[in-house]
């Protein structure tokens, strides 16, 4: 057998092989047969990970300050007058620990005018996926889908959204291999209660059953094996936002009880869990965490973060990223807890000039497999509960339960199902 690395023992050259950054993955499996074996391999997988070499990375849909500064010079020397600018938004990522930034490719065909306009983002395992969004120079309403591999760098067109094209929805993921999207506005800014499930390695859609409330302007977080969603505003409402949420079980394929969850009828945007599934909630001068029925302050905002809030997190760390005055730059600081989980800790991050903008949506990565085929694996772990199969079998998240089989799947309008397109198939 061809070794792993010439001259070296086996063992040796699994060791670095697992070191390896993602921004290698695509010329480690151009190397040889033999290296993309090995690194599409579940052990090796598995062996990254218990290793410690998995990589955290932040995404975030961001708005380009030096575009938005070069804008305006140019308007203040134009001979008409320009009220308004439209922020030119691109895709950054983040890798704490590095403190590394860089800027996504564009999405083809969208180089100038950045990512269409209120599109939401969500990562699933090597993949990043951005969903709907107006276009930035019609004001069309999109149900387009696009994904980005961090393994090729490229970008790949996804099926698009099915039924009423929809803004402000939530939109979360279970980092396995689906999206779910509900709530958010049709085109005639009516609320809505529909929900959605994209798989990303099979690029179907389907349909999940509807919410109990119309919720405008949510937050999607998945968390535990549910898709939950917070807060939000029914039509009649027109943006008198509702404390209450309601989670989606992967499992069970159902809707939950209506449950009050913010303390106030507030916007839920900076809403987040931590790893053990606490709530937490930026603002607007404090960091705030649900515990039992009860919210608690815990860590003053530093002053320069507390307008345009976002908070994302990451293994058992969050990044706030926000701005001192409204439409001023943006600062970016860590929260960390210390040994003792009263005390938290913020560090401040070192910002590069293109990446001081404001943040409209993001979500974090895990990346510790580099695998190329259709199968999902996990962490080596026996999921069930929340409808996934034990370790070596394909992930079923996104699939309701009757719908586990070849014979019989839950269709959406449009889409493909057993070799005909779902509306040809009978309910």
């Amino acid at each position: 057998m061809e070794e792993l690395i010439p001259g070296l023992p086996e063992e040796i050259g699994r060791e670095c092989l697992i070191r390896i950054p993602y921004k290698q993955f695509s010329t480690v499996l151009a190397v040889s047969k033999r290296w993309k074996q090995e690194t599409e391999s579940k052990e090796f997988h598995h062996r990254r990970r218990n290793r410690g070499f998995n990589q955290n990375l932040i995404a975030l849909l961001q708005s380009d300050p030096i575009m938005a500064s070069d804008t305006a010079k140019n308007n203040s020397t134009a001979t008409t007058t320009t009220t308004t600018t439209t922020p030119v938004y691109r895709l950054s990522l983040y890798e704490p620990g590095k403190n590394e930034w860089e800027r996504l490719p564009p999405i083809p065909g969208y180089s100038d005018r950045g990512l269409p306009l209120f599109c939401q983002c969500a990562g699933v395992g090597r993949y990043l996926v951005v969903i709907a969004g107006w276009n930035t120079t019609t004001w069309e309403v999109l149900n387009s889908v696009y994904v980005f591999d961090l393994l090729t760098a490229t970008w790949r067109r996804g099926s698009g959204m099915p039924g009423e094209r929809r803004t402000f929805f939530a939109c979360a993921s279970d980092s396995v291999r689906t999206v779910f999207v509900a709530g958010g506005h049709d085109e005639e800014k009516n609320a809505l209660r529909s929900a959605l499930a994209y798989d990303v390695v099979e690029d179907e859609w389907v349909q999940l059953p509807d919410m109990a409330k119309e919720r405008d302007e949510c937050k999607g977080l998945f968390h535990g094996g549910k898709f939950h969603v917070i807060g939000g505003y029914e039509t009649e409402m027109q943006g008198r936002f509702d404390k209450s949420s309601e989670a989606f079980d992967v499992a069970t394929w159902k809707w939950g009880s209506v449950e009050d969850k913010l303390r106030t009828a507030t916007c839920p945007r900076t809403c987040l869990f931590d790893h053990e599934g606490t709530l937490y909630k930026c603002g607007p001068a404090y960091m705030s965490r649900l515990v039992g029925s009860t919210w608690q302050q815990f860590a003053e905002l530093p002053a320069d973060v507390r307008n345009g809030t976002y908070a994302v997190r990451w293994r058992k760390k969050m990044l706030v990223i926000g701005c001192g005055l409204q439409g001023g730059t943006h600062s970016c600081y860590e929260l960390e807890s210390g040994k003792d989980e009263q005390q938290y800790t913020w560090r401040k991050v070192e910002t590069p000039e293109g990446f001081t903008g404001y943040v409209q949506s993001g979500c974090n990565l895990e990346l510790y497999w580099i695998g190329c085929g259709i199968d999902i694996w996990t962490a080596g772990e026996e999921f069930t509960a929340a409808g996934r199969r034990r370790k070596g079998r394909r992930s079923e998240v996104g699939r309701p339960p009757e719908s586990r089989s070849p014979e019989r799947r839950l269709p959406v309008a449009g889409v493909e199902v057993a070799g005909r397109r779902s509306d040809e198939v009978d309910r």
